[in-house]
């Protein structure tokens, strides 16, 4: 535990870029607010408008750690790296998510993040959502459980309908690259000749209120911005004809590795 002076909120201004492969090409990139919080479970220290209980701008636990509107916070994945038998010296959770804006909140994916009291990366749950209301998350954590470098590639089975334009099929391979003051996320996901890569990029800085007015004015309205840009570039493929998949039953498990 660490308590509010160390545990500052930082800002993370980046961007995204996705590139499809196979038969029809198509790629955009797109900027990002997401914030930082080292530790889930500590007081925070964070410049107004920004609050853990929500508000203008905020981070809830019910957002996050369970199913949509239903989270349980840092006690879920707790619960998680238990029932997986990963035991972490020293936990400490941190988290990486796009914050709720004036009421509304949807993160495509966010991270969650289990060091050890060395400061050691030793898990990272990828917790992603539709926009069809359903969520899953991929473990990563590496075989012999050692902690996790830039250097590292952790595969997982793809099992969770994330676009009506990709089938549930094939796998992902993650890479994370967190140190020092760099956020680099790297997803390869393939399905035989098809595929998907997707980079999150930026750079952790603390969380002013000048760099909350900035995000305000350059990318208004948050999470409800995203929700857009993702029906605009879903728009552009079905306008390029790739076939629309009807949504699945999402898989039974809350979290496979």
């Amino acid at each position: 535990m660490t308590g509010a002076a160390t545990n500052r909120v930082e800002h993370i201004a980046g961007a995204t870029c996705h590139v499809r492969r196979g038969a029809v090409a198509h790629a955009f990139r797109h900027g990002f607010d997401y914030v930082h919080i080292p530790d889930m479970e500590a007081p925070v220290a964070a410049p107004w408008p920004f609050s853990r209980r929500g508000g203008v701008l905020g981070l809830r636990d019910r957002d996050h750690g369970g199913a949509p509107g239903q989270g349980r916070g840092a006690a879920w994945l707790r619960e998680v790296l238990a029932a997986e038998g990963i035991a972490v010296p020293g936990l400490r959770i941190g988290l990486i998510a796009q914050p709720r804006v004036l009421g509304h909140v949807f993160n495509p994916v966010a991270f969650w993040l289990a060091r050890d009291g060395a400061g050691r990366l030793r898990a990272v749950v990828a917790e992603v959502s539709n926009t069809f209301g359903d969520r899953h998350s991929y473990l990563c954590v590496r075989p012999d459980l050692a902690p996790i470098t830039r250097d590292d590639r952790i595969g997982a089975r793809k099992v969770f309908h994330v676009s009506p334009f990709q089938d549930i099929a094939g796998g992902y391979t993650f890479r994370f690259d967190l140190e020092g003051g760099r956020v680099g996320i790297f997803i390869d996901y393939r399905a035989g000749a098809d595929g998907l890569y997707a980079s999150f990029a930026g750079t952790r800085r603390a969380l002013t209120r000048a760099g909350i007015a900035a995000a305000m004015l350059r990318r208004p309205l948050g999470a409800r911005r995203v929700w857009g840009l993702i029906h605009w570039q879903a728009l552009r493929l079905w306008l390029k004809g790739v076939r629309y998949r009807p949504r699945p039953q999402p898989p039974a498990a809350e979290v496979t590795r």
